[in-house]
């Protein structure tokens, strides 16, 4: 007598979409180039800036975590492509179709895509912006730019950093669920949340230059430095506008997700 077994499939559950979320993270090779440039970048610039540092230059009165990780604003822009290629890239290879059709209530894979991409990207940022901080002051101990992780301030502006281009992060990583195409995206990501803001930031409107501290950059910004920086918004403000800011980002195309094909 031949017994026949039941095959059962396993229960979807948001673990295990999250499980998915990672393993496609991690398996194409575009993540490693995007992570491995934005590391490089914040490192290297860092390095430079620690190198060629000198007391009685000009930016003597630069904030010590700003000035190693200038970088992070070219290491940014590279997570940014990143978190575009997280959603946008799936509608340009078609791998979409299987992922809404293994998810028919599709937001799942919108909010586990967001979560891996923020715990990774946020993880790395942090702990690259602590190795490039450690790492330039080698170069600036013997200089008026001499800190310590100890230091008032210091730590928090790391992580604040770390933060920042995170949620920079998010909200590209919207833009391209919400647009669909990395070309798209990408250019919407520099020219509305990079350029825009510093063509707005010129215009002699005192209402315009109040605003723009919360523009997504701007805020960003605002976050990295452990001393106040004049005429930006403060930290807990700055980090409220992101969030909110990433948070728009998501609705958009959470919102499309339930109301169009795919």
């Amino acid at each position: 007598m031949t017994t026949l077994t039941a095959r059962t499939t396993p229960a979807l559950t948001h673990a295990r979409v999250l499980h998915s979320e990672w393993h496609k993270l991690w398996t194409v090779r575009s993540t490693w180039i995007t992570v491995l440039t934005a590391v490089a970048l914040v490192l290297g610039v860092g390095i430079l800036m620690g190198a060629t540092y000198t007391s009685d230059g000009g930016d003597s009165d630069v904030d010590t975590v700003v000035l190693s990780l200038y970088g992070s604003q070219l290491g940014g822009i590279a997570l940014a492509v990143l978190g575009i290629l997280v959603t946008a890239g799936e509608y340009a290879t078609g791998m979409i179709r299987a992922s809404l059709t293994a998810v028919p209530r599709r937001l799942p894979v919108l909010w586990a895509k967001a979560a891996v991409y923020t715990a990774t990207v946020f993880g790395l940022s942090f702990a690259t912006a602590l190795l490039t901080f450690l790492t330039a002051q080698l170069f600036l101990s013997d200089t008026d730019q001499t800190a310590s992780l100890t230091d008032d301030g210091v730590l928090a502006a790391l992580a604040g950093n770390a933060a920042g281009v995170t949620l920079l992060g998010v909200l590209a990583l919207g833009l391209g669920a919400t647009l669909r195409s990395v070309p798209g995206a990408i250019g919407a990501f520099v020219g509305g949340v990079m350029i825009v803001p510093e063509i707005l930031g010129m215009l002699p409107y005192e209402a315009m230059d109040t605003a723009v501290r919360y523009f997504p950059t701007q805020a960003a910004g605002a976050l990295g430095s452990a001393t106040p920086l004049p005429g930006a918004a403060s930290p807990g403000a700055a980090l409220l506008a992101l969030l909110l800011w990433a948070a728009a980002a998501l609705a958009v195309p959470a919102l499309l997700l339930k109301r169009r094909d795919v």
